[in-house]
């Protein structure tokens, strides 16, 4: 299964793919002041990469609830259900941008070069975990 890992941020939305087992950062959107602008560049990247399925990331509170960032995004995934038949899964996105720092860091990405792949390589982190997890469930008869 091709799927698209979407991490909505404010300013920029990271994107990612996956062909099946391994997730790879694709592009950073920038938000455009416009959602509907900013959904459609969404679809055209999933329609691009032929993706079955997008995954967006859910920013939970570290002790796991709902806080007002991960409202926001139930309404927004809420809104771009609306525009794509392609089914959408939420999946926990607690640390995923720390862990891209963290990773991009130790890669010797410097600061500014950092800020400008961040994005989408917290979306591949997202994807990778949501892949991850699928490999681990037993197969369902």
């Amino acid at each position: 299964m091709r799927a698209l890992g979407i991490d909505l941020g404010s300013k920029r939305i990271g994107v990612a793919v996956s062909s099946g087992t391994v997730a790879s950062p694709i592009d950073t959107v920038e938000r455009s002041g416009d959602r509907s602008r900013d959904h459609r560049r969404l679809l055209e990247l999933a329609g691009e990469w032929e993706v079955d399925l997008l995954v967006v990331g859910m920013p939970y509170s570290l002790d796991g609830t709902v806080g007002p960032a991960a409202e926001g995004i139930v309404e927004e995934v809420e809104i771009l259900r609306a525009t794509t038949l392609l089914p959408i899964e939420l999946y926990d996105e607690r640390l995923t941008t720390v862990t891209a720092h963290r990773l991009l860091q130790e890669g010797g990405v410097g600061g500014r070069s950092r800020r400008q792949v961040v994005d989408k390589v917290a979306a591949a982190v997202l994807l990778q975990a949501w892949l991850d997890s699928r490999a681990s469930e037993p197969p369902s008869e």
